[in-house]
């Protein structure tokens, strides 16, 4: 009888030659096969352009933001050198090895970055070392969106010196006005009746600065109620409303997203605000509408990640009310929200600057861009 083995209850092999099946290679580690970015991942929730680069311009990562303005992907990016993307390469060569040598922390200068397709683009760069040997981290800051930036600021700044000003302005015009109004009542009872046609003056004219007054005073005056607001309900407000004022001639166009959530604010304001901002485009287009191609555009969208009031906000408002009139004369277009200023004769340059008080009650802003032929109001308002 044959010897038992060890594992008796197992079938022995039919055939002896058969092969064992290959051992199984195992799989290199994941750090093996992909590079170990994930560091630098989180500059893709950035606006501004950013590239990770070796000490020789080598670049490690590009955000999505500088794919976007380079029109390259990151594949095409990655792997080969910033320096050719710069319109004078040799300074951020010089750059690169000053700071290699630990000349400085950090370095600024202006240049011009190439595009794939277009003019190069002016930027701000700013480069600095990161924690680890021969590597840098390059912000690339576009010009136009640094002064723009900075034109938001001065007119934050601007608004609320403003705001300051005539509410003290107008506390001090409205006493004596009530004073100069009684004394000419008074006078007008005892004077000869031929000359109560220039107290009547008088009191018409205490009377319509009593007016201003109380409309340069209403946005502080009225309390600010809160309600879930659908911002399609206020441009539809409007737009009967400036198109009962103005029926022929005018057309109204509706570019809506209707994807725009409902958020808290005041319903009241800002249909006055997108009001006095329809309003004036349609006074701007008096001679449009005489000829009857005059148009009035309501576009709303949400803007992602952005950035206005020194603030960054995820979600936005974008309300843009655009009209193809005249624009807004050079003379005045730095200070159209400034009180008292109005490029119409006779206008009480109170519209928009109410209009930019309103919004600002909602933590947003009013910008204003506009050449002849087309003039865009954008109200931003942050979104939850």
């Amino acid at each position: 009888m044959p010897a038992s083995s060890g594992n008796s209850g197992a079938p022995a092999p039919r055939n002896k030659d058969v092969a064992r099946a290959p051992a199984v290679t195992p799989r290199p580690a994941r750090s093996a096969v992909f590079r170990p970015l994930h560091r630098f991942q989180c500059f893709d929730l950035l606006a501004t352009l950013v590239a990770v680069v070796r000490g020789d311009g080598t670049v490690l990562f590009a955000n999505s933001a500088l794919e976007d303005a380079l029109g390259l992907s990151r594949r095409n990016i990655e792997g080969t050198s910033l320096l050719p993307l710069f319109a004078e390469p040799a300074i951020l060569r010089t750059a690169l090895d000053g700071a290699r040598i630990n000349e400085y922390a950090a370095l600024r200068y202006d240049a011009r970055l190439l595009r794939q397709q277009g003019e190069p683009v002016p930027v701000h760069v700013v480069l600095a070392q990161t924690e680890v040997q021969d590597e840098f981290v390059v912000e690339l800051l576009p010009l136009e969106a640094q002064t723009r930036q900075d034109r938001e600021e001065r007119l934050i700044d601007q608004v609320q010196a403003n705001k300051e000003l005539i509410r003290n302005l107008a506390h001090e015009i409205k006493n004596p006005l009530g004073g100069i109004r009684g004394a000419a009542q008074l006078l007008e009872m005892e004077i000869d009746p031929q000359l109560k046609e220039y107290t009547r003056v008088v009191i018409h004219e205490a009377d319509r600065l009593q007016t201003l007054v109380d409309r340069l005073l209403a946005p502080h005056r009225r309390p600010h109620v809160v309600s879930d607001v659908n911002i399609h309900e206020v441009c539809e407000r409007v737009r009967s409303l400036i198109l009962a004022e103005f029926p022929k001639g005018l057309k109204v166009v509706r570019d809506y997203d209707t994807s725009i959530p409902e958020f808290r604010g005041d319903r009241e304001q800002l249909i006055q605000a997108v009001l006095n901002i329809a309003h004036n485009a349609c006074q701007a287009l008096a001679q449009r509408i005489e000829t009857g191609d005059a148009q009035v555009t309501f576009k709303t969208r949400i803007g992602r990640q952005v950035t206005f009031g020194k603030q960054r906000y995820r979600l936005a408002l974008e309300l843009h009310v655009i009209d193809n009139g005249p624009g807004v004369p050079d003379s005045i277009k730095d200070r159209i929200f400034f009180p008292l200023v109005s490029g119409r004769e006779g206008g009480s340059g109170l519209g928009l600057t109410l209009a930019q008080t309103f919004v600002q009650q909602h933590h947003g802003l009013i910008e204003c861009d506009s050449v002849p032929g087309r003039t865009d109001f954008k109200i931003l308002i942050p979104l939850p």
